[in-house]
């Protein structure tokens, strides 16, 4: 064991979580397996992760001057961003205190702006994506369109979980397609990013792992369904061609290395008939990743940021069976406590299990949990996505 590993296994390092959701949630308990103290942040209370960390912090994470003081306050070794919404300029600095910051502050800055990456990956690395162009105001956002043609998608250069997203398939989404991608960014300057509709045939999420002293590795392959631009179903292993395969851990482990730092990524791809195209990329766990949570590796994907993020030796992801998830969504709002019915109904079935998150309130559509399902070798993966499914609608959120 290199003393890099020993320094930072030996020690009680304190981290902090900045986005406390049920991808937090389950990070916590990941680092806290391994004797680490975690304090939760996000911009309200009683989140998720805040319910199993050691400590919290509410504040707004784009607010530079709350970000610095709660650095200030907590004095953490590692800072571990978890969502998006995040003042991420600042953690050039905090690197230069000596914190660790997750992956880095190169990538956490890059990956929270569509530009940065996309520009990255098209121009600098010359990977594969779909064309693109970018438009700060409507004049620029119908020329983009004209160049692209119809269908094409639309996207904030910061968001999450599908804010903002569209795809305009006739000349009269245009403009809602515009207000709609303004009103569901982040940042100080509204723009968007218009590109090529890709018709491929799926989509999947690799999830890669950089090491402090070790390869790169990656999962197997991810696929995923999703509505209102949010996943509402996953599964491993997706089906993917050999060649296609290795194309995208090509891309994955080169995107990463130039973005620099340890952790788990979750890198999405595009597959189509003519090949694998470069779409998206995370740099922490992914919300397609959490069907880990029904034993399909040896360490889920967040067992593997962990032990990525303190520098503990990852010898190999293992794959062991094959795994679904499907979400369970709320479907009205409430501010109350929510309760759930048909739990026990869900979980009847052999080898399903159900994952609240712990989520204070509601709003439609809302991912309040999921239901895990895992088979055996020769269980096929659309009979496990049935049982996923099947299991998730027998939930209700009231």
């Amino acid at each position: 064991m290199s003393s890099v590993v020993k320094k930072h296994f030996d020690n009680v390092m304190k981290v902090l979580l900045l986005g406390s959701g049920e991808l937090g949630k389950e990070l916590v308990i990941a680092l806290q397996r391994l004797g680490q103290t975690v304090i939760a942040c996000d911009s309200y209370d009683d989140a998720p992760a805040m319910q199993v960390a050691d400590g919290r912090a509410v504040f707004s994470m784009l607010d530079g001057v709350a970000l610095d003081a709660a650095v200030a306050k907590h004095a953490p070794d590692i800072v571990v961003p978890e969502i998006e919404a995040i003042r991420t300029s600042r953690f050039y600095e905090y690197e230069k205190q000596g914190i660790q910051v997750v992956p880095s502050a190169r990538a956490a800055n890059f990956t929270m702006n569509r530009k940065a990456i996309r520009d990255l990956a098209a121009t600098e690395l010359g990977l594969r994506t779909a064309r693109f162009a970018y438009a700060k105001t409507f004049e620029e956002f119908r020329a983009a369109i004209d160049d692209m043609g119809l269908p094409c998608v639309v996207k904030p250069l910061m968001s999450s979980s599908g804010k903002g997203q569209s795809t305009i398939k006739a000349k009269e989404d245009i403009q809602k397609a515009w207000d709609y991608g303004l009103s569901g960014g982040r940042g100080d300057e509204p723009e968007v990013i218009v590109e090529e509709f890709i018709r491929f045939d799926s989509e999947i999420t690799l999830l890669t792992v950089t090491q402090k002293d070790g390869p790169t590795l990656f999962c197997p392959p991810i696929g995923h369904r999703q509505e209102r631009g949010d996943y509402m179903e996953s599964w491993q292993p997706a089906h993917i061609l050999a060649a296609h395969l290795a194309e995208a851990q090509r891309m994955a482990g080169a995107v990463t290395a130039s973005l620099t730092g340890s952790g788990l990524w979750g890198v999405e791809f595009f597959l189509a008939d003519d090949g694998v195209y470069f779409s998206e990329l995370s740099p922490r766990p992914h919300d397609t990743g959490m069907v880990t949570l029904a034993g399909t590796q040896n360490l889920n994907e967040f067992e593997l940021h962990a032990r990525a993020v303190l520098g503990l030796p990852i010898p190999e992801i293992d794959f062991l069976r094959p795994g679904a998830n499907a979400a369970v969504l709320a479907h009205e709002e409430s501010q109350a406590a929510p309760v759930f019915s048909g739990v026990a109904d869900a979980v009847s079935e052999p080898h399903v299990d159900v994952k609240l998150f712990g989520k204070p309130s509601t709003r439609v559509h809302r991912r309040m949990g999921i239901c895990t399902v895992y088979g055996h070798k020769d269980t096929t993966i659309d009979e496990l996505r049935r049982i996923a499914y099947e299991a998730a609608s027998k939930i209700t959120v009231n």
